[in-house]
């Protein structure tokens, strides 16, 4: 084989959300790891706000948080029988766009801000709210593109109708028009379509609503995702809808796609997923429920969606359980050495309407699992730079973790077999793995090798080779 037909990692942080570098598992699944609550984080109950809250973007800007989210309240979609005596819901209002901060991504606060008037009062987080063209649904990025000019350093669109529309800010809080054209009008568009720029490709994506399947409408197919590109954000691609292989159609409401930044070429995507016919409450105006599902993506257009269960689920409680409930935000952010944080719409409809905070492990949204008994995984050729092999991994008390190298052909390289492995036990985010010689691999950096992983009641969730 030669190296023309291994792949190069380089030093790279490898995940296993898929098989790309899996050449074979024996006794070793890939297990999809759902989140884990850590309590609300901010409710919803301004009168600019409301109980259909919706559509929240958060990106992290040096040592700043940013959330931006729907303001909105239909009264169509209240349950009546599961109101509190006393519990009103907040009167019908044109739709905003809101603002929440936070220094550690944990602790949130809705600062007054003084730019929009609403109900006569400009005492309000509001960033955003164009009654002249009636365009809502803000999803703003934090511009990566090294050439980005200062006064658009965050970017974003709104949505109106068949079209969608750039706005651009110089300080995250105050925001205009781009241009006064839409920059997308392949209808059909809906509510969260998702950009960014991408610091792999070097190009700018967007992912919108769409539909596949029959008919000329969401009544006639599943709603979908569609993906176009562009060199200066104005000027795009026709939209493609994305591929997800045999996996089964089901509605994909919004997307919430990431570049993982960890993980450089690996795109995550967080869709919340639609069943239209469920009618969970007898009082349910709306039928349907929802969740938040898991897919990644290596070009960002073909996913894997190997795991149709879901990620997060609506949980106990009768007010999770409606239509449009259980968002995942579109963005994950650090919120400790071993933690990241994404943030759910709960209750919704309802005017206990919530953001809950979940956490995950860092790069643990997916692992290489073996049970008690056992098992094994060995990669396909790779060839990395660098000299250690640091791994994130958790096992149990009695669980271990052994890796031998082999040689392109499968061979053991001497020095670095299983009987040269030392046992690697623990729970750690960062730990450089040993043999009896070290644990220097610089020696065969730069040609390939195979790596073999022996795992016994344990989890492998990344690797790389560090320098």
């Amino acid at each position: 084989m030669s190296q023309d037909a291994a792949e190069h990692i380089g030093t790279d942080r490898q995940l296993f959300v898929d098989d790309y570098l899996i050449e074979s598992m024996l006794g070793v699944n890939l297990k999809l790891h759902g989140a884990t609550p850590a309590g609300n984080v901010l409710t919803l109950d301004a009168p600019w706000e409301g109980s259909t809250c919706d559509y929240h973007t958060v990106f992290q800007d040096g040592e700043m948080y940013r959330m931006y989210y729907r303001g909105s309240s239909h009264e169509g979609y209240v349950v009546e029988a599961l109101l509190e005596p006393g519990e009103r819901v907040v009167p019908v209002h044109p739709e905003t766009i809101c603002y929440a901060e936070s220094t550690d991504g944990i602790h949130w606060t809705k600062p007054e801000l003084s730019l929009i008037e609403f109900d006569g009062s400009t005492r309000n987080n509001i960033v955003w709210l164009d009654e002249r063209t009636e365009t809502r649904d803000m999803v703003p990025f934090l511009d990566g593109n090294p050439q980005v000019r200062p006064e658009e350093k965050y970017k974003g669109i709104v949505w109106k109708g068949s079209e969608v529309f750039a706005v651009a800010s110089p300080d995250a809080i105050t925001w205009r028009f781009m241009r006064d054209e839409p920059i997308l009008t392949e209808r059909p568009f809906d509510t969260q379509n998702v950009p960014f720029w991408d610091p792999w490709r070097e190009e700018y994506v967007i992912y919108t609503r769409g539909m596949i399947g029959t008919g000329s409408s969401f009544e006639g197919g599943y709603r979908w995702i569609r993906r176009a590109t562009s060199s200066d954000f104005f000027n795009w691609s026709p939209l493609e809808p994305i591929d997800t292989g045999d996996s089964p159609h089901e509605h994909l409401y919004t997307n919430g796609t990431v570049p993982y930044p960890r993980a450089p070429g690996v795109y995550l995507s967080f869709p919340r997923r639609f069943h239209p016919d469920r009618v969970p409450l007898d009082d349910s105006k709306w039928p349907g429920t929802a969740d938040a599902v898991f897919m990644s993506s290596r070009d960002g257009l073909h996913w894997d969606r190997r795991f149709m269960e879901s990620i997060v689920r609506p949980g106990i409680g009768p007010r999770n359980w409606t239509s449009r409930n259980n968002l995942l935000s579109c963005g994950i952010v650090e919120t400790g050495e071993a933690e990241l944080s994404m943030y759910v719409l709960r209750h919704r409809d309802f005017p206990s309407v919530h953001f809950e905070r979940v956490t995950f492990r860092k790069d643990g949204f997916v692992s290489a699992n073996a049970g008690y008994d056992g098992g094994e995984l060995t990669t396909k050729p790779l060839i990395f730079d660098g000299r250690e092999l640091e791994l994130n991994y958790s096992t149990s008390a009695v669980g271990s973790i052994r890796i031998e190298l082999q040689d392109e052909s499968g061979r053991p390289i001497e020095g670095w077999s299983l009987d040269d492995s030392a046992e690697i036990f623990g729970d750690h985010i960062e730990r450089v793995a040993r043999w009896e010689g070290g644990a220097d691999l610089s020696a065969v950096a730069g040609q390939p090798v195979r790596l073999r992983f022996m795992l016994a009641d344990a989890d492998l969730y990344s690797f790389r080779f560090r320098a």
